[in-house]
């Protein structure tokens, strides 16, 4: 059967879809080129914000209503809103064939077949949150591609007063250093030249459990098992880029800094969420650093690497956020002085400690707090990208450019967007110098000079 599948959120959703389509082939489903010509389509679902889970549900109703005129199409949805609403989606969703929580992904081809026997619904989410025995069945990924995600922290203990993921993603556990390193191996093998390594708080991986056999010797003297990782992956053969999210202040030491600034292969770019410039809405929120503690993070990062880029997420209108307090994240926002800023409404989640609060900004005055900042964060952005117009600048080259197909994209070491002229003998996943010629908020232009490196 021809399988779809639509992903919304976060990276790990997007990693979970790769995995599942490359598992599905291999139990002898074929990929859609599109929506349309698919058998299945699958939704794969979001919980972290309100406006998330209502897109993913307005997207499955559209889906289920349409099979009045092809009835033998299946629909179905999988990921963090089906493990919070369980047999709810149901509910929400009358006529939907199927539902994978975020657990079961391991399941879904069975889950098909049971479908076609007569079966439905068919719900699989896993009543805790333990990782299933058959993780390792979820490390495939689709050809074709010079870039890949690799999971190797699953769940969050951080517990977030605002934040959803534990009760849907489950308790944290990290995996092997010897098992990431056979994907990473088997992905260069396969032509990726650019990793990047998932965890929802990626800095703690290993802290909780061995990761490392006991004779592992770290070449560069590294001893925190993200460090160690990131050496070893970097040291595969093939690999020429390496990058990790999402950090947390905390995990910003003196040793991972001196890693992003001596490893080559790892990428001088980091998604450090700050959420609030307020010690207090911070304390609230159960981040587990002040204002303070992350300046003196992403001072120690600049330090070791002074072109580090370091971008964020923030929440505006949390509750009882006071308009001092907005003022205070806007000149937090300023000092810092980020490359890139998600802005994002607060919203309150089911079963979270907020939710339990009174979510009293009202929505005009979290849309004009939203606004501000992200007007001021396109300001910022063009200033810092702006400071590239004139330079060479490294670039592994994507493809052709989602916005117009007569260019190409790729990115830079900083995570940069860049579009160029495509030029002969350039392929996906070389590594070349662009001369920056204009810049944006976001993206910045320029010719292809030569090839950086032979890729």
């Amino acid at each position: 059967m021809k399988i779809h599948v639509r992903t919304y959120g976060c990276q790990m959703n997007e990693r979970d879809t790769d995995s599942v389509i490359s598992l599905l082939a291999a139990r002898g489903h074929e990929r859609a080129g599109n929506e349309e010509d698919a058998d299945v389509i699958i939704v794969n679902t979001c919980s972290v914000r309100e406006k998330a889970e209502d897109k993913a549900l307005g997207k499955l109703g559209l889906m289920v209503a349409a099979k009045r005129d092809r009835p033998q199409r299946l629909v179905g949805a999988m990921g963090c809103m089906v493990q919070r609403l369980r047999a709810g989606i149901f509910d929400r969703v009358p006529g939907l064939d199927f539902a994978v929580g975020t657990e079961q992904h391991h399941l879904l081809a069975e889950v098909i077949e049971r479908v076609l026997d007569g079966e439905r619904p068919v719900l699989e989410a896993a009543t805790d949150a333990d990782l299933p025995d058959s993780a390792e069945e979820l490390t495939g990924h689709v050809s074709g591609r010079t870039s890949a995600f690799v999971n190797i922290l699953f769940g969050c203990d951080r517990g977030c007063a605002y934040c959803i993921v534990p009760s849907v993603r489950g308790r944290e556990r990290s995996r092997p250093g010897e098992s990431v390193l056979a994907e990473v191996r088997a992905l260069a093998t396969d032509g990726i030249r650019e990793v990047t390594l998932l965890g929802q708080s990626v800095m703690s991986y290993g802290r909780k459990n061995k990761v490392w056999p006991g004779d592992y010797v770290s070449p560069n003297g590294f001893v925190e098992p993200l460090t160690r990782l990131l050496e070893a992956v970097a040291n595969v053969d093939g690999i020429e880029r390496v990058r990790f999210t999402s950090g947390h202040a905390s995990g910003c030491t003196s040793e991972l800094a001196r890693a992003m600034a001596s490893v080559p292969e790892v990428c001088e770019h980091l998604h450090l969420p700050l959420q609030s410039g307020s010690d207090r809405i911070l304390k609230m929120m159960r981040r587990g650093y002040t204002t303070g503690e992350y300046r003196a993070a992403v001072d120690r990062l600049r330090a070791a690497a002074p072109d580090m880029a370091i971008t964020t997420d923030i929440i505006v209108g949390f509750p009882s956020e006071t308009v001092e307090e907005f003022e205070m994240t806007r000149r937090f926002m300023e000092e810092i002085a980020f490359d890139n800023a998600f802005i994002f409404k607060y919203s309150p989640r089911p079963g979270t400690a907020a939710s339990e609060w009174d979510d009293d900004v009202p929505a005009e005055e979290k849309m004009r707090r939203n606004r501000v900042l992200l007007e001021e964060q396109d300001r910022r952005g063009l200033a810092l990208n702006g400071t590239l117009v004139g330079q060479a600048i490294e670039v592994m080259v994507e493809g052709v450019s989602l916005r117009n197909s007569s260019r190409w994209s790729g990115r830079t070491r900083t995570n940069k967007i860049a579009v160029f002229e495509p030029r002969n003998g350039i392929a996906p996943g070389d590594v070349v110098d662009v001369m920056i010629e204009k810049a944006m908020a976001q993206t910045v232009y320029g010719t292809i000079q030569k090839k950086s490196q032979q890729s």
